[in-house]
């Protein structure tokens, strides 16, 4: 592949831009032709325009020649999950009903990188309204996995983490309310981070009504790259309090010391664990022990119910919006909701309010366990990334899809950070490990994820493969 720009770091090519050695217009050119090179083969970029790129690189490029303060990203091409506000842009959410809905202002983490310089690239595919955890849109289509043409690269922010493995982009947006930043990046081999609650704020300008409790309460935006530092970067950019968010708050990204052990979860419990998925997570385990961590196999309390409260509150929010999700969801999102919702109780009064004192106990659990293990290291999915479709082949293969993914599911009912880090290449596909910080304690999650990295190497960007 030679030394192209698009296979760079964010953070290098920031620094190329910083000392004149490259401009962002050929930076942006390299990503430009790179995206009309390998796009076709993943589907994952779903709207770019060109003129309007080149427009940002030109102006970051002046910036930088008047020789004031520029930007962490300054003159950094970055990508855009489509549920996420960007000025002049559909926030289309994947649906057909939605690809008209324009957006007049950004969202604020899209505001926060055009604040540090970055520019605008690309939007990238994503499920109807992310409501599975495979990339097929009614609007788009589906985006195949970069390793292997006709699996998934994950949801929903699949076309994100296929367009950064691929080379398209070297850092991007996406969301996460279970799974949705670390899915992606676990089948696709690069890194993520699902912030602690309020550690980043939410809310699109154009929204029309109010977050549901589930957001309230589970919904992140964060950063996905194929580096970790790239990864800690963008959460450094895009956290702190804004006005659109009541719950975002400023805290500082460094944290107090605390003891260095892990508990490492190679097979949790609450279903099988693929033996290649579990020996990526020690992999991890291996690596931060060389590294001076203590780690030990144990398993945090109460992980059933936690997945229970997760399925509880979420389906809960999407019964009462449930007319809303008829008229825009498309027919394959459908079919998803009707077969993974197939074996639970209509919600009453008391169930959810038994729900809401499980929520708190568990929380109360874990924060015990995390005084002890400030890190819980273990599978994002349990299994290998499965073909297109399989999640809507019947009520078995998509109550296996939600089995596959409940490690993921505690982080999003807790609000607590999660990174995500590539641990390998088994029988041509990564393998990778999630790590579970307590709450603002990212910055844990990222040295730790930085320690694997250092010792797996950085596996992307790959040529798309059949």
């Amino acid at each position: 592949m030679g030394n192209e720009l698009w296979q760079e770091s964010a953070t290098s090519l920031a620094e190329m831009i910083r000392t004149g050695a490259r401009t962002s217009r050929e930076i942006v050119e390299a990503h430009l032709e790179r995206i009309e090179s390998v796009n076709p083969l993943v589907n994952a970029v779903v709207e770019v325009r060109p003129d309007e790129v080149r427009r940002e690189a030109d102006a970051a490029d002046a910036a930088v020649r008047a020789g004031g303060p520029l930007g962490p990203l300054q003159g950094v091409p970055f990508t855009i999950k489509t549920n996420i506000d960007v000025a002049g842009y559909a926030t289309t959410q994947g649906a057909v009903a939605l690809k008209d809905f324009m957006a007049s202002e950004d969202a604020p983490t899209v505001e926060r990188m055009r604040a540090a310089g970055a520019v605008a690239l690309a939007r990238t595919n994503m499920p109807d309204l992310g409501l599975r955890m495979n990339t097929e849109s009614a609007l788009y289509g589906a985006t195949h996995n970069p390793w292997r043409h006709g699996l998934s690269a994950g949801g929903s922010s699949g076309g994100e983490a296929a367009a950064i493995a691929s080379g398209m982009s070297p850092i991007g947006l996406g969301n996460d309310i279970g799974g949705s930043l670390r899915s992606p990046a676990y089948a696709c081999g690069i890194a993520s981070i699902k912030p602690s609650r309020g550690r980043v704020p939410d809310r699109n300008p154009s929204a029309v009504i109010d977050q549901a409790i589930n957001e309230q309460i589970m919904l992140a935006q964060g950063v996905l790259a194929r580096h970790v530092k790239d990864v800690r970067r963008g959460l450094e950019i895009i956290m702190g309090a804004h006005r659109r968010d009541p719950q975002s708050i400023d805290a500082p990204l460094r944290g107090p010391d605390v003891a260095r052990r892990v508990a490492l979860v190679p097979s949790p419990s609450g279903g099988t664990t693929d033996p290649a998925i579990a020996e990526g997570v020690r992999v991890a385990g291996r690596a931060l022990e060389e590294a001076g961590y203590e780690v030990e196999e144990v398993e945090p309390p109460m992980l059933f119910e936690s997945y229970l409260a997760w399925a509880e509150l979420q389906l809960m929010s999407m019964s009462v919006i449930a007319p809303l999700l008829a008229l825009v969801l498309g027919d394959d999102a459908k079919r998803f909701i009707e077969l993974a919702d197939a074996e639970f109780p209509p919600f009453t009064t008391e169930s959810l309010f038994l729900m809401h004192q499980s929520r708190w106990r568990v929380a109360s659990e874990w924060r015990q366990f995390m005084t002890d293990y400030p890190l819980v290291v273990g599978p994002t999915w349990t299994q290998p990334p499965f073909e297109l479709g399989f999640d809507i082949s019947d009520a078995e293969s998509s109550l296996k899809v939600i089995e596959m993914v409940r490690f993921t599911l505690p982080a999003n009912i807790l609000g607590l950070p999660a990174a995500c880090v590539p641990t390998g290449i088994v029988n041509g596909l990564p393998t990778g490990a999630q790590i579970i910080g307590n709450l603002l304690r990212e910055d844990l999650c990222l040295d730790a994820a930085q320690v694997v990295e250092e010792s797996v190497g950085v596996l992307t960007p790959i040529d798309p493969r059949e």
